[in-house]
């Protein structure tokens, strides 16, 4: 069966939520991605979001360098969300973090558990 990214259960605004784990398990980040980036993303290899903020599309790692290679795409069992898992080069958060989650809540505190990367 070959996989059509309108199967997809998009939101209003025609995006999807994709979220980026590392090969290790590591949960990197989370975007955006519409029908078009899924196929940009499935065709090229290089994942492919799309910015809301920009209204564009973005390949991870097209301007900083650290880029994510994709290894596999799956899908949630709705269909609203997908798991794509990657070989990341570099940090993957823009505040040069390996991951975006590097805020904790414990004990009804904020603690950074990560450290940016040194450049």
């Amino acid at each position: 069966m070959s996989f059509d990214p309108a199967s997809l259960t998009y939101n209003d605004a025609g995006l999807i939520p994709a979220i980026a784990q590392d090969r290790d398990g590591t949960v990197l980040m989370l975007a955006w991605m519409n029908a078009e980036s899924v196929t940009r993303t499935l065709q090229t290899g290089r994942v492919t979001y799309w910015s809301r903020s920009r209204a564009a599309f973005w390949v991870k790692g097209e301007s900083s360098g650290h880029v994510q290679r994709l290894v596999e795409m799956r899908v949630d069992c709705d269909r609203d969300c997908l798991l794509v898992i990657v070989e990341q080069t570099g940090p993957a958060c823009h505040t040069n973090r390996r991951s975006c989650f590097y805020t904790a809540i414990r004990d009804g505190a904020e603690v950074e558990i990560m450290a940016p990367e040194p450049d």
